[in-house]
């Protein structure tokens, strides 16, 4: 029981540091474009870039740790998810270990150099640690949603919706990036739906969500 309640603290702590993005409107000057992305502000030398920083590190350890706390085993139906979401978080904290060295979001001659591989490494595992997280948890919701088709319960319900929308989602993620256009206004919806994930997946195992 302790276990379980620690994961829990870890958990809702570690998504509480995952969402640090939610104050930045609150410090003007901080977001100076929308286009920006918000790994342009964890850039070193910007305002509250260390604590950026830390927060990713911090929540990508939290997570993992509720994770590992809660369990699993091969024979669970979910356990592929289990796995996913380890990933998940350590590449989460993978990138705010490794922060990207300029602004690639709003400015063109940092992506010049980032096509041309022409930047620090850590900009590149930042990059890497990135894609990894997306499509870790995007994968165990691809394995959530197979595994609870047909059934009614809440997380189930909550899975189905998020999967119907992710198409839509990722294809205006990658307008954003392609385009540089709209990431920080785009790039939260991703936040909160993996938010949500983390939550559901932890709760899963506690037989707390359908109670």
């Amino acid at each position: 029981m302790i276990r379980k309640w620690l994961a829990v603290f870890a958990g809702i702590s570690g998504i509480a540091l995952y969402n640090w993005w939610i104050l930045v409107p609150f410090r003007p000057g901080v977001l100076i474009s929308p286009n920006e992305l918000f790994s342009d502000l964890e850039v070193t030398g910007h305002p509250f870039a260390v604590a950026m920083q830390r927060a990713d590190f911090a929540a990508g350890v939290l997570i993992l740790m509720a994770f590992l706390l809660v369990g699993s085993s091969k024979r669970r139906a979910d356990f592929r998810e289990w796995v996913a979401m380890l990933v998940f978080a350590v590449a989460g904290a993978a990138g705010g270990l490794f922060p990207e060295t300029c602004t690639n979001g709003i400015s063109a001659a940092c992506r010049s150099l980032e096509w041309g591989f022409r930047l620090p490494g850590s900009h590149y595992i930042h990059i890497v640690a990135g894609i990894v997280e997306f499509g870790s948890i995007t994968l165990a919701l691809v394995f959530a949603y197979k595994r609870t088709h047909g059934s009614d319960t809440l997380s189930a319900r909550i899975y189905h919706m998020l999967g119907k929308g992710a198409f839509a989602a990722y294809l205006l993620l990658a307008i954003a990036y392609l385009f540089n256009v709209m990431g920080s206004v785009i790039e939260p919806v991703f936040f909160l739906g993996f938010s949500i994930i983390v939550v559901l997946q932890l709760f899963e195992r506690m037989k707390i969500s359908d109670s």
